[in-house]
């Protein structure tokens, strides 16, 4: 049942059945102007639909002012659905891009074909350059000039090929001349006419060549080497012709000179019938001109054949070809010179060189093809697997440099060669790739720094009066951080880049390292006034302090390099401590001699420390009392304390263990006092006047306005002109109060002295006895309240025992439940644990525990805040705070159980300490 009456609704809230059926006329939206053009986009209700529609736009090939115009409206609108349109004009973008670009490398390619001298490596290198550029080699016109340029280059190539065979073929044909001048005359003019159509068809090809149009292309080792090769032949061919001519003549005519070719010439001469006889002296000196011919020649033969032999036995690949070609062009050269023995032991070695360079030529393929195969490799390994750029190019220049190795000193293989070099070609393009990133982010991080430069040239300009020194230091080491983080250059792009920067940095340094220059001078002059004051024999500390504020000036106004501005520190330190250090040393040792009251003081610390440590509550305060007695220099009271400590009873020491322990202090000081006060004389005094009690009043609760308060003054806390009525600390020479001048009160300057009034201080303490004197009363204080929590917790372990076991004698007493419990409240709950159990009502725990509050079990929060609201609607009915003594007897009155003796005990160890 609810204890509220609904709200009645209002006239206001009434609403007219006509108003609530009249529809209310639906919101008219003024259509986009473009939605139309897109075949409704903009109305569309959902993003798939605007989508789907700019899609079906797209399909009818819009202009690209109309593109635009509608991303420009969609896109603030709905950026999915102008994702379409985006890339449809990202796309277009593409496309115009890669036109410009191709219509750049057909003007290139264009004027590479239309040149009459092509550069081969010019034309090789147009393709990779524009597939790095990412011209569209694939489209038009860039496809077609691609087809011409490679037909072009292999017309040129094929050129070149023909021109080797060209020149070997001279070479063959004059083999065949020499072949014949060996022979006899006989036999070679047969043969003359085979040779010259061969050496006239030689010509004709030659001459062919070098009338190609593409001539002028080859590179220029190739004319001046086929031009060599036909003048040779040439020369060779007309030399022969000579001299079978000049034989023919010496046959038909015996008269005639003999030809030069001396097959020709001795068979001439036998055929005349002329004795070939010499001399015996031209016989004689041929013979000694042939043995030192032989000598001579063996003697070469035998160092060629010795570097040949040391280059064998020691397996020297490299040396031993050039080895074995010396000695074959001695034995070629000089072979009739030589003797049997050395002509084998020539065959010999070379047969042993040749032996091993067919094992090098078979090893160095071996080399070759595995070569290959890893070039072959580097582009069939997976996607993601594949090497980055600079390993790339690592790795391609390792393998270029074994394939340079191995063809040191061999034979090279051109199938394989060209296998390889395809393969390295194919997989130079990832290291192409990466090279044009490399580069781009290189331009990239040079912008970046060169924006850093003019960014700081800028500022430099607009804080050129500033004196925000901090400000400035932290702005240079952001542009400093902001520098070394601008990425990576190469050493030369930086090393043109960084004397700029030094430089533009330093002009931005000039004004705050001049203002560095004076503030340290500044501070070098304070160092010297420290040292002057550290040097005084009275050290003035106003001085040092107004010295120490003028640094800590200095230093916020101007900030230093860590380091040094440490060091100028610790030198400006350095002598004021030295002179407080003095200062203390000099304390220490007028101190060090404690005089009889710091003994004293010092001792009853050390007994109120041991009297902590114990637990005892008693003895602590008996310490503390002593303590007390010896700060203000009293006599000794610890025999009397003893003795009064010794009376007591026993439930009013477990009262004291519980109370607070300021409530302790307070009362064996008082103790300690009316004890000295007994062992003096008595002194009568005048009996005190019982004030007439007030049975009815005037209602001014003013202070000073109560007829129980005396008037014309304050009525303030522990009568100190220091309080406040207000409850916060006043000052002692403030006014007096707004109703005390009312009221005709005395102004605080007309009072007598506060300081009269307070108690009298002892004798200054020395410093070791202030601090062991304050450490002792912070731990005794400390021990007294744990004691007490302790004694408190102990009370109302007790008092639940009792309640279990219905025993009213356990009930502890009322000083050990504290002094917020009165006589009568015990009374109740003794009898309340006396008597047989009832009934406990629902309401009494959750009022104790709105007294106390307390937080209530989560079960039963609801009923709380029901009985909350339901204590609003009862008047004049007592509230929870004033009646939970009598709410705790009727809980004491019921069954003991252990969740509502938990709650109980949480509620009265807040309700027994207020």
């Amino acid at each position: 049942m609810s204890l509220f009456p609904l709200r009645k609704s209002s006239p206001q809230s009434k609403v007219p059945e006509s108003a609530v059926s009249t529809p209310v006329p639906p919101k008219v939206t003024a259509a986009h102007p473009l939605d139309t053009v897109t075949g409704g986009a903009f109305s569309a209700p959902t993003s798939g639909e605007r989508a789907a529609r700019i899609r079906e736009w797209l399909s009818t090939d819009p202009s690209l002012e109309q593109m635009n115009e509608v991303f420009k409206e969609l896109s603030h609108r709905d950026r999915g659905a102008a994702k379409p349109l985006k890339e449809k004009l990202d796309e277009l973008k593409r496309q115009k891009s890669q036109e410009q670009i191709g219509v750049e490398w057909a003007q290139k390619a264009q004027a590479l074909l239309n040149h009459s001298r092509l550069n081969l490596a010019d034309a090789l290198g147009w393709q990779r350059d524009a597939a790095r550029a990412g011209a569209p080699l694939s489209r038009e016109p860039l496809a077609s000039l691609k087809q011409a340029l490679a037909e072009r280059v292999k017309a040129i190539e094929d050129l070149q090929h023909r021109v080797q065979v060209e020149r070997e073929a001279a070479v063959l044909i004059a083999q065949r001349i020499e072949v014949l001048s060996t022979k006899p005359w006989r036999e070679a003019q047969h043969s003359t006419e085979t040779l010259r159509g061969d050496v006239a068809h030689w010509q004709q090809q030659a001459s062919a060549l070098m009338q190609d149009t593409q001539w002028p292309s080859v590179e220029v080792k190739f004319p001046p080497m086929l031009e060599a090769s036909r003048n040779q032949l040439q020369l060779v061919w007309d030399a022969f012709e000579a001299a079978l001519n000049q034989t023919v003549a010496a046959d038909a005519n015996p008269q005639a000179p003999l030809p030069a070719v001396p097959v020709w010439a001795d068979e001439l001469r036998a055929a005349r019938g002329i004795d070939a006889a010499v001399p015996a002296e031209k016989a004689a000196h041929d013979a000694q001109a042939a043995q030192e011919k032989k000598t001579r020649v063996a003697a070469d033969l035998d160092k060629a054949l010795t570097v040949l032999e040391r280059e064998l036995a020691e397996g020297h690949g490299k040396a031993t070809p050039k080895a074995a070609a010396d000695v074959r062009a001695v034995l070629k050269a000089q072979g009739r010179f030589l003797s049997a023995e050395q002509e084998a032991r020539a065959h010999a070695a070379l047969s042993q060189a040749g032996e091993l360079e067919g094992w090098q030529r078979w090893r160095a393929d071996q080399l070759r093809e595995e070569l290959v195969a890893k070039a072959e490799l580097l582009l069939q390994a997976p996607e993601g697997q594949r090497m980055g750029g600079r390993k790339m190019q690592e790795t391609l220049r390792s393998l270029r440099d074994q394939w340079k190795t191995t063809d040191q000193g061999g034979q090279s293989n051109q199938a394989l060669w060209k296998r390889f070099d395809e393969a390295c070609t194919e997989a130079h393009k990832v290291v192409e790739t990466w090279l044009a990133q490399v580069r781009q982010q290189a331009d990239a991080h040079k912008a970046q720094r060169m924006a850093i430069v003019e960014e700081l040239k800028a500022w430099t300009s607009a804080h050129a009066e500033s004196t925000d020194w901090k400000a400035q230091v932290r702005a240079l080491q952001a542009f400093s951080e902001r520098w070394r983080e601008a990425g990576h250059l190469s050493e030369k792009a930086f090393a043109d880049i960084q004397p700029v920067w030094k430089d533009v940095m330093h002009k931005a340094h000039a004004r705050l390292e001049a203002a560095q220059a004076e503030s340290t001078a500044r501070r070098r002059a304070l160092i010297e006034e420290a040292v002057a004051l550290g040097a005084a024999p009275m050290l003035r500390i106003d001085a040092v302090k107004a010295l120490q504020q003028r640094w800590q000036a200095e230093a916020h106004a101007v900030p230093l390099e860590r380091k040094h501005e440490q060091k100028l520190w610790e030198a400006f330190r350095q002598p004021i401590d030295e002179a407080f250090a003095r200062k203390s040393t000099e304390r220490e040792k007028a101190s060090a001699a404690l005089n009889e009251h710091d003994q004293r003081v010092l001792d009853a610390s050390r007994a109120l420390e041991a009297a902590s440590a114990s637990g005892d509550a008693q003895q602590i305060r008996v310490a503390m009392a002593e303590l007390e007695a010896a700060l203000a220099g009293q006599p000794v009271v610890a025999p009397v304390a003893k003795a009064v400590a010794a009376t007591k009873p026993q439930d009013q020491a477990a009262a004291e263990a519980a109370a607070p322990e300021t409530h302790a202090v307070a009362e064996v000081v008082t103790e300690a006092a009316s004890s000295e006060q007994s062992a003096e004389p008595a002194v009568t005094a005048a009996p005190a006047v019982q004030p007439k009690k007030l049975v009815a009043m005037r209602g001014d609760d003013r202070p000073g306005m109560k007829k129980a308060e005396p008037a014309g003054r304050d009525v303030r806390r522990n009568d100190r002109p220091g309080d406040r009525r207000d409850g916060a600390p006043g000052r002692p020479d403030a006014r007096g109060g707004r109703d005390a001048r009312n009221t005709g009160a005395a102004p605080m300057r007309d009072q007598r002295d506060w300081r009269e009034d307070r108690e009298p201080r002892g004798p200054r303490l020395g410093d070791a006895a202030f601090r062991a004197q304050r450490q002792a009363i912070e731990s005794a204080q400390a021990s007294l309240r744990k004691l007490a929590a302790q004694a408190h917790g102990e009370v109302l372990t007790q008092l639940m025992g009792a309640w279990e076991q219905r025993d009213a004698q356990l009930v502890p007493t009322v000083q050990a439940l504290g002094p917020r419990l009165t006589p009568a409240l015990r009374t109740a709950w003794v009898a309340a644990v006396s008597k047989s159990a009832g009934v406990l009502a629902g309401e009494t725990l959750l009022r104790l525990e709105m007294a106390a509050e307390v937080p209530t079990p989560a079960e039963h929060l609801s009923d709380r805040r029901m009985l909350q609201l339901q204590l609003l609607t009862r008047r004049n009915a007592a509230s929870p705070t004033e009646t939970w003594g009598e709410d705790v007897a009727k809980v004491l009155a019921s069954p003991f159980d252990a969740a509502v003796a938990r709650r109980l005990q949480n509620v009265l160890k807040v309700l027994l300490k207020r």
